[in-house]
């Protein structure tokens, strides 16, 4: 008898990187590091960070980041729900505090609200529901360049001691672990540029298990200190609804925001992608180092949402392409699953935490 092969419908994107991720998780409620094991394990995540926003400076093309400023009314429309619109409805679930969420998980929520834009699964989808994929490039590129800067002082000014000692030292974390290998890598891209790009591949590897070398240590810790305790399957549900509103509203806004401020199907359909996503492959480092012991609820939040846009934006690109002007030109030739699933490993290959 033939076996049938079990395949996901095609609405449904199965992030294999989220299911690493996961089984991450598990490896550290299992056997967490701890003692001398969690020094190494400190101490590699620091290199491995740095190295990675050396990467993500090194492929990053000055040229093509300063040729996007040209259309300057859709990246700052990008920005500002990125970085404005976002965090306002961070600080308004503030209210939820301690009925639906409890105070670790509202940081993580605020956090969420404050990372930038993905890259290659914008891209991606705003390939399959034929938008303006130039600008879809260009404002994501761009959201993670400056959200290198703006996350931490954001971080800095709006959650402050809730963030598990945000201060001034912390930024100067920021500016030496992650800033400064990132100018490293511009600075040397002329010569190391053409090397990275003959090898992406291989360190498109490194990329992703260095954030699995993040998320292994920060929940290592957690479970050390007993911080999952403090969470209940009832508040995973609470959590789960609210970051499903928060997503919602936001491509509400982004697209009904777009069309009143005057732009095209297509730029609309680029702004709704890069506007309302959140990268997981920038904000896991940031979490890292701005968080320490408290980084494992600090991520649970942006985990769940990473994988709920890309659920939610795969139908809204397949329902884009669908009811597109029949002049527009075809979609590429992948489905929402195809370009989706892979979205974790894209988002390690992108420029800046996709």
């Amino acid at each position: 008898m033939r076996r049938r092969k079990i395949t996901l419908p095609s609405w449904l994107p199965l992030d294999w990187f989220i299911l690493t991720l996961i089984g991450t998780v598990g490896l550290a409620a299992l056997l967490p590091a701890s003692g001398r094991a969690a020094t190494v394990a400190d101490g590699a995540t620091t290199v491995a960070i740095a190295f990675l926003f050396f990467l993500y400076g090194a492929r990053l093309s000055t040229r093509e980041a300063l040729d996007g400023m040209r259309h300057w009314r859709l990246h700052l429309t990008v920005l500002a729900c990125t970085f404005v619109i976002f965090p306002v409805l961070g600080i308004a679930a503030r209210g939820l505090v301690p009925y639906v969420l409890t105070h670790p998980l509202y940081t993580g929520l605020l956090f969420l609200c404050l990372v930038p834009s993905t890259v290659q699964s914008s891209i991606a989808f705003t390939s399959i529901a034929r938008g303006n994929v130039p600008a879809a490039i260009c404002a994501g590129s761009f959201s993670s360049l400056v959200g290198i800067v703006v996350t931490p002082l954001l971080a800095a000014l709006l959650l402050g001691s809730a963030g598990g000692g945000i201060s001034a030292d912390s930024i100067l974390k920021i500016a030496l672990q992650l800033l400064a290998p990132f100018l490293a890598g511009q600075l040397l891209r002329p010569w190391v540029g053409g090397f990275i790009a003959r090898h992406r591949k291989v360190l498109g590897y490194f990329d992703r298990t260095s954030v699995l070398l993040v998320v292994y240590a920060a929940f290592s810790e957690g479970m050390v200190r007993g911080i999952w305790h403090t969470v209940t399957p009832a508040r995973l549900g609470a959590l789960l609804a609210v970051e499903a509103v928060l997503l919602a509203a936001m491509l509400t806004l982004t697209w009904h925001g777009s069309r009143r401020l005057g732009f095209n199907r297509e730029d609309r359909i680029a702004i709704v992608f890069a506007g309302s996503k959140k990268s997981l492959a920038s904000g896991l480092p940031m979490a890292s180092v701005l968080f320490g012991a408290q980084a494992s609820l600090a991520v649970l939040p942006l985990m769940v949402f990473h994988q709920m846009q890309l659920m939610v934006c795969a139908v809204l690109a397949r329902r884009f392409a669908a009811t597109a002007p029949e002049a527009a030109p075809e979609a590429a030739p992948e489905s929402p699953a195809t370009a989706a699933a892979p979205v974790g490993q894209r988002e390690a290959k992108a420029p800046i935490g996709a």
